[in-house]
């Protein structure tokens, strides 16, 4: 079978973001950060839930004992499904109404790492935002700072590299990170995408350690080897997608999230917007960690 890129029936997003597959229950999370809200697909029977939420949500982990920890606008907090509460934990940018988080990932120890962004973003080029890391005991420690627009957090499979992005840099660097103490070091240049004619958006990693990345303004998914090489780059109806996850019973289905509504790019494709399902790309994904915390 060959690739088949299937467009999901659902209402669309007006900024869809932060696919992550749930491998205990099987279920897609997503985050619409302009429509304020988490949502859910069960695949198996196309039904979808929605949860609002007070402020812009970047992005969500689940926890191990239950709900998820969520990074909005004004900082980290914990959601309730059941209820639909939100509980604060900590603003690290009290004050400040120029950022609000955007992409996040769990590293293998159970901890979170979330970045934050400058709302005009590419526009100014200000580097207002930063990237934390909520310990689980609920500590915080700022791992970068001036950051323009956190995206693409991910880990290598042995969890000891760090990949991360600047949108505003077109580049995605690399770090060693100690799975010990969660610090970053020996920052390198992954791949600079400004010859790919593309902007780095949302990505994960493979179960071979290539980092498959959304390429926002060609409206493709490209695929890096581990040491940078692009390898596989493929075409997408819309032109603004936003972020990848592996999912489905088997880790093999990539799950694409896209934008309809953007301060930083203009288009009138109306398919734009939407939750696509990518299958018989002859590769799977990893789980993701749960936040420990």
């Amino acid at each position: 079978m060959g690739v088949e890129i299937q467009q999901l029936e659902m209402e669309r997003d007006r900024l869809g973001e932060g696919p992550l597959w749930d491998p205990r229950d099987d279920l897609l999370y997503w985050v619409d950060i302009l429509g304020c809200r988490i949502r859910c697909l069960d695949p198996a029977t196309g039904e979808i839930k929605n949860w609002s939420v007070p402020e812009m949500i970047g992005c969500l982990a689940l926890r191990e004992s239950g709900g998820a920890v969520v990074a909005l606008q004004s900082g980290f907090y914990f959601f309730d499904f059941e209820t639909g509460e939100v509980t604060p934990i900590v603003n690290p940018e009290p004050g400040e109404e120029r950022t609000r988080f955007n992409d996040g990932k769990v590293d293998r120890q159970g901890r979170f790492l979330a970045g934050s962004m400058n709302m005009n973003g590419i526009k100014d080029g200000l580097g207002l935002g930063s990237l934390y890391r909520l310990n689980t005991d609920l500590s915080l420690d700022v791992l970068r700072d001036d950051v323009v627009l956190s995206n693409g957090p991910c880990f290598s499979p042995d969890g000891g590299t760090f990949y991360f992005a600047d949108t505003a840099h077109r580049t995605i660097w690399a770090y060693d990170y100690d799975g010990d103490s969660g610090a970053l070091s020996n920052m390198r240049t992954f791949v600079e995408l400004e010859p790919l004619g593309a902007v780095p958006d949302g990505a994960t990693v493979d179960a071979d350690g290539c980092l498959w990345s959304t390429l926002v303004t060609p409206g493709q998914i490209g695929c890096f080897s581990p040491d940078g090489e692009l390898v596989r780059r493929i075409d997408l109806p819309t032109d603004h997608p936003s972020s990848v996850m592996f999912g489905g019973p088997n880790l093999d289905v990539l799950y694409v999230t896209s934008i309809h509504e953007s301060r930083f790019f203009t288009s009138d494709n109306d398919a734009n917007g939407y939750l696509y399902a990518i299958h018989g790309l002859d590769t799977v994904g990893l789980p993701e960690p749960r936040f420990a915390g």
